[in-house]
């Protein structure tokens, strides 16, 4: 369902933010085999949600804006991120985002290196789960 929730997102955007944002999907499939695809955030002025990347808990999230493409890393700030791709959201404590513009690319090979530590990064410390 989630799977097909992005799809329709990716394709209902026709531009090269569908582009964008479904190479990044495919970056992340490459990088964790075992990732699991969520949809989060409906509500009316979003009625696709944000695409969520989860393994042992969030990894990144996918929004897409007028002008961007964000993916925020929920424990980004604890990753180590060698080749700068972080460029968003440097001021908190937890999360770290990449915007991407039109025309802009992506170091393949150091994005999937941040997907493996954001795994590993959810998998020694996992996200504490709410009490019913």
């Amino acid at each position: 369902m989630a799977a097909e929730l992005i799809d329709a997102k990716i394709a209902g955007l026709g531009d090269w933010r569908g582009d964008m944002l479904a190479r990044l999907r495919a970056l992340i499939h490459a990088a964790d085999p075992d990732v699991e695809e969520t949809v989060k955030w409906q509500k009316p002025s979003n009625p696709a949600g944000v695409p969520v990347w989860d393994h042992a808990g969030i990894l990144c999230t996918g929004e897409t804006y007028k002008d961007k493409v964000k993916l925020t890393f929920a424990k980004g700030a604890a990753l180590a991120d060698p080749k700068a791709l972080f460029n968003s959201s440097l001021d908190g404590n937890t999360r770290r985002a990449i915007d991407l513009f039109e025309g802009d690319t992506i170091d393949e090979a150091a994005f999937k290196a941040l997907i493996r530590a954001a795994v590993e990064a959810n998998i020694e410390k996992p996200a504490r789960t709410k009490k019913a």
